[in-house]
């Protein structure tokens, strides 16, 4: 039965929209006035291995945005017979950090590189060096000066220089702009004027004055903005890339853009100091709300971003978590399929991921190495996955599924280690969400033993980053005057609901063997980048 308040509501325009660029998937979620979700599309795309770069074409952006639109449209009309033709605000966000550079004309300089390439280690180094600040590989910046280092000819001719969700909300409304989470992912922001670091901006500019390029750094970054400010509205053009069906409405205003890692705090309501949450899929990253600054820089280790109304962030970042055993678990499947059976994807999934409860609390002593790509935490710059046993250790199927579980969540806590034994970093709670927690209680309580704390995932949690740029896109044009985190506890989570799961002292300590083994294997991983090019 059609719900006909709600049929109500998209036809008049009152409905907020919201789209997220994921590794995998573009994903748009449709909320309604209590911001809950009501319709969904989706499209699904992958990354490619380019001349040594991890990139994506933009002609696969415009592709897959459109299916994932014409998708949501065709569930509206599905589930309340209505077109979907206009909506009273809109978001984009996408993967953080990367490096798109356009020239003045508005081309494409060089393939989008993207936040999983490591080619960037010289740079990130000398210029955490130059700023006293943790600058990662993944950040635009070190993107840049690396092209610099490598005397790229197209950098000379670079006029804009942005994220991927700063680069899609240019093309749907015209404007250079950009959100504080993501821009504190693409150049150091200074949390006092919710700007870049001034001073970070004089010394990369003396840094590469001897070039003489014709820009200065700011002059080709986006404008950076804070949530609830209007960044734009959607332009005809715009419009049509989104569906050149030519039924959607123009005009709509858009949220600033943002990151996926600010959209998963939004997400979890994870945007108070002393709460944090854990995004987990092809990459897997902890996010802590401080209280206060770190003592001192964690090159390589922390970084340092924002929440997207401004606020400072511990963040923990691995390249690599669920694309491994994803590898895996369709190998077991083509198994099955040799045999003369069929599994829906879903089951296989339950199936094989649950056994990982029935293994020995330290895998038996199992050894694999989920490094597709490189992973900076652990110093290493090339990927190569492996598996390693000795002929002793126990070589079952819940072993093995549990330390492909376990071998996702190694770099980062390499990361965490800093955050709450060195800093004694306190939180009261980390929130849960992205495909990692998919299987019931499975993902929970593996990332439960491997932060040695309670994790809680929301019912919503699901919704994932869609859902969180839609809810800053509702935030823009219905706040009333009210802050993010209170919009977020009164508005959206007053009535969640959640599921917590703390670690025994049996997991915490597998967990902790499992993970001296794994520290102790890196020197296996490093010999097989250097001997295995």
């Amino acid at each position: 039965m059609v719900d006909e308040k709600t049929k109500k509501m998209i036809l008049d325009g009152e409905a907020v929209l919201g789209i997220e660029l994921g590794s995998t998937r573009i994903k748009a979620v449709l909320v309604n006035r209590e911001n809950e979700p009501i319709a969904q599309g989706g499209s699904d795309w992958e990354n490619t291995l380019l001349d040594g770069y991890w990139t994506y074409s933009l002609s696969d952006v415009w592709k897959n945005l459109a299916t994932c639109f014409s998708n949501l449209k065709k569930d509206v009309q599905e589930k309340f017979g209505i077109p979907l033709t206009k909506t009273k605000a809109l978001g984009i966000s996408a993967m953080m950090h990367g490096y798109l550079a356009f020239d003045k004309g508005g081309n494409l300089l060089v393939p989008f590189r993207t936040w999983r390439n490591t080619t960037t280690h010289k740079a990130a180094e000398e210029l955490s060096d130059l700023f006293d600040y943790p600058v990662p590989e993944r950040w635009t910046i070190s993107h840049l000066y690396q092209a610099i280092l490598n005397k790229e000819e197209h950098v000379k001719d670079i006029a804009y220089v942005c994220t991927l969700a700063a680069y899609v909300h240019w093309m749907l409304t015209g404007k250079k702009v950009l959100g504080i989470g993501d821009a504190s992912g693409l150049f150091p922001i200074d949390t006092n004027t919710n700007d870049y670091d001034q001073k970070m901006i004089k010394g990369f500019d003396a840094l590469v004055e001897d070039k003489g390029f014709p820009w200065k750094v700011q002059e080709i970054l986006p404008e950076v903005l804070v949530a609830g400010e209007v960044a734009g509205s959607l332009s005809t053009e715009g419009a049509l890339l989104l569906d050149p069906s030519g039924s959607f409405t123009p005009g709509i205003p858009l949220c600033p853009p943002e990151g996926d890692a600010g959209t998963g705090m939004v997400a979890t309501n994870s945007i108070a100091q002393r709460t944090g949450n854990v995004s987990a899929g092809t990459s897997v990253f902890a996010m802590i709300v401080l209280e206060h600054e770190l003592s001192k820089s964690y090159n390589k280790f922390i970084d340092l971003v924002t929440t997207p109304d401004g606020s400072l962030v511990a963040m923990a970042h691995a390249n690599n978590c669920t694309g491994e055993y994803d590898r895996w678990i369709k190998l077991f499947g083509q198994v099955v399929e040799a045999m003369g059976a069929k599994v829906p994807k879903h089951e296989l999934y339950d199936i094989l991921l649950g056994k990982a409860l029935e293994g020995a609390k330290d895998c038996g002593g199992l050894l694999p190495y989920n490094y597709i790509s490189g992973e900076t935490m652990t110093g290493i710059y090339e990927g190569r996955p492996l598996f390693i046993r000795l002929t002793e250790n126990q070589f079952t199927l819940e072993n093995f599924m549990r330390a492909q579980l376990f071998t996702a969540l190694g770099a980062l806590r390499v990361g965490m280690d800093i955050l709450f034994e060195d800093e004694k970093v306190e939180i009261d709670t980390i929130n849960g969400h992205g495909g990692f927690f998919k299987t019931a209680i499975v993902g929970q309580t593996m990332m439960a033993a491997a932060l040695h704390t309670p994790i809680s995932v929301l019912k919503t949690a699901g919704e994932g980053g869609a859902w969180g740029i839609a809810l800053l896109a509702s935030y823009l044009v219905n706040k009333q005057e009210s802050k993010l985190q209170d919009f977020l506890s009164e508005r959206v989570f007053a009535s969640s609901e959640a599921s917590v799961i703390t670690p025994t002292e049996e997991d915490i300590a597998g967990f902790n063997v499992f993970f001296a083994n794994y520290k102790k294997g890196l020197a296996v991983e490093k010999a097989a980048v250097e001997h295995l090019p």
